[in-house]
C-alpha cells in the first residue's frame, strides 16, 4: 500500500507503508509517517497499489485515521472500500482532509472520452495511463483501458469513456499520457475530452493528433498534452450575455463578429459535429462560441456551401487568429 499526501504547497513522494508501530488492535495497523515540513496544510491523501500482482489479493480499506503528533489534529474517514475497484481497475482512492474550521474540497466523477482511431483494436497488447493536472493537484496515474464504457466506432474513428472518480481539481489544464505494449505497434490519437460527471459542460478539450509508434518492452512512452480550449454550455453563454447586458456599460463594449464559413466542395467535406471558435486579439481572447445559428442554412457545413454567423464578445482588439475545432460527433 501507497499513500500520497497533498497540501497546499506541493505533494509528497509516494510514501511507502513499511514502519509499522508495534502495539496493534485486531485488524488495525498503525504506521509513523514523516512528511516533509514544507508541504504546508494537507488538503487531500491518495491511497492504492502501485501495482497489482498476481499473488496480490483484493485489499479491503474500513477506516482512515491520521494525527499530527505535535498539534494533535486529527482527522479519520470511513472508507469501506476494497482495491482493486474492480477486476483489473482502478487501483487508487482520492479523499480530501477535513480539519476543523477549513473547508475541505469534494469528491467528483470525471468522464474522460478518448477519441481514436485504432486504439480498440489494440488495447489488449497495450498498457494506457493517465494523469490529469489541475488547479488543486493532480489524479496520479490510473488506468486507461481497464474497463472501455460507451464504446462508439465511426467510419474512421472510434472513441471509448474512462470513468474515474477524484479530489476536484479545480481548473484543468494539462493531461500526462504514458504508453507502453507487448508488441511493437502503432498507435493514433486524436483528441481527449474531460468533463465532471453529470454536468454535460464545461468541456475541456485536449487536441493530440499524433501517431505514437510503441516498440515492444521498451521503457514507456511520455506525452504531455496542454488544454487546447474548454467548450461552454449555451446556458452558460447565455448567462454570461445576460449579465453584459444587464450593465450597460459593459454592453456597450460588445463587439459583434460576423464570421463566414467556407465549406469545401471535396466528398466528405461537410460536417455534422458541433463546431466551435475562438478569436484571439491582442487585448484578450473570447469565449469558445458554437457556431450552431447560421444565417443562411439550418444545417450548415455542408459541402461547398457558405455559412454565416454572428457572435458578440468582449473588446479584444486586433484579431491575429482564431482557433476552430468540432467535437468529432456524427459523420
Amino acid at each position: 500500500l501507497v499513500m500520497v499526501f497533498y497540501g497546499s504547497n506541493g505533494k509528497s513522494n509516494p510514501v511507502s507503508m513499511e514502519n509499522k508501530v508495534e502495539h496493534q488492535a485486531k485488524n488495525q495497523i498503525t504506521y509513523d509517517i514523516h512528511l516533509p515540513s514544507d508541504l504546508g496544510t494537507l488538503y487531500k491523501v491518495r491511497l492504492g497499489l502501485p501495482s497489482l500482482e498476481n499473488s496480490i489479493s483484493q485489499l479491503s480499506l474500513r477506516h482512515f485515521k491520521m494525527q499530527n503528533t505535535s498539534t494533535l489534529d486529527t482527522f479519520s474517514l470511513t472508507i469501506n472500500k476494497t482495491l482493486p475497484l474492480s477486476l483489473n481497475g482502478d487501483r487508487w482512492i482520492e479523499f480530501p482532509v477535513e480539519w476543523p474550521l477549513k473547508e475541505a474540497l469534494s469528491v467528483v466523477t470525471y468522464h474522460l472520452t478518448v477519441f481514436s482511431r485504432n486504439i480498440l483494436s489494440e488495447r489488449n497488447l497495450l498498457h494506457m495511463t493517465a494523469c490529469i493536472y489541475g488547479t488543486h493537484g493532480d489524479t496520479g496515474d490510473r488506468s486507461l483501458l481497464w474497463s472501455l464504457q460507451n464504446v462508439q466506432q465511426g467510419q474512421d474513428n472510434e472513441s471509448f469513456l474512462v470513468t474515474m472518480d477524484a479530489v476536484e481539481l479545480g481548473k484543468l489544464d494539462k493531461v500526462v499520457l504514458l504508453i507502453s505494449s507487448k508488441t511493437d505497434c502503432k498507435l493514433d490519437i486524436k483528441k481527449l475530452h474531460l468533463k465532471e460527471a453529470p454536468k454535460e459542460h464545461p468541456i475541456y478539450v485536449f487536441e493530440v493528433n499524433e501517431t505514437f509508434s510503441v516498440d515492444a518492452y521498451k521503457p514507456e512512452m511520455q506525452k504531455e498534452i496542454p488544454l487546447s480550449f474548454v467548450i461552454q454550455g449555451d446556458k452558460e453563454k447565455n448567462d454570461k450575455d445576460n449579465d453584459l447586458h444587464k450593465d450597460g456599460s459593459q454592453a456597450r463594449n460588445l463587439t459583434e463578429y460576423t464570421i463566414k464559413v467556407y465549406t469545401g466542395d471535396k466528398r466528405g467535406a461537410g460536417t455534422d459535429a458541433n463546431v466551435h471558435i475562438i478569436l484571439f486579439g491582442n487585448e484578450d481572447k473570447s469565449e469558445a462560441f458554437q457556431l450552431s445559428q447560421s444565417l443562411e442554412h439550418q444545417n450548415p457545413f455542408e459541402r461547398g456551401k457558405v455559412d454565416t454567423f454572428k457572435i458578440k464578445t468582449k473588446k479584444l482588439g486586433n484579431l491575429h487568429s482564431i482557433e476552430i475545432g468540432h467535437d468529432g460527433k456524427g459523420f
